[in-house]
């Protein structure tokens, strides 16, 4: 698995994040829109140093 994150993906995080932060909803949703797994989106929150918050289902 690369550790590298897609431009795409970076810059759709960066977008949907406020005040550093992205719910887990918005970033599963994300995902989806983007045709990645959650990890992916998880990968660019964590390379971001956004917060994924509100998530009861330990995706990531």
């Amino acid at each position: 698995m690369s550790s590298e994150v897609e431009e795409r993906v970076l810059q759709a995080v960066r977008e949907k994040a406020e005040e550093g932060r992205i719910p887990c909803a918005v970033a599963l949703k994300l995902a989806e829109e983007l045709g990645v797994p959650p990890l992916e989106v998880g990968k660019a929150a964590n390379v971001l140093n956004i917060k994924i918050i509100k998530c009861s289902l330990g995706c990531f």
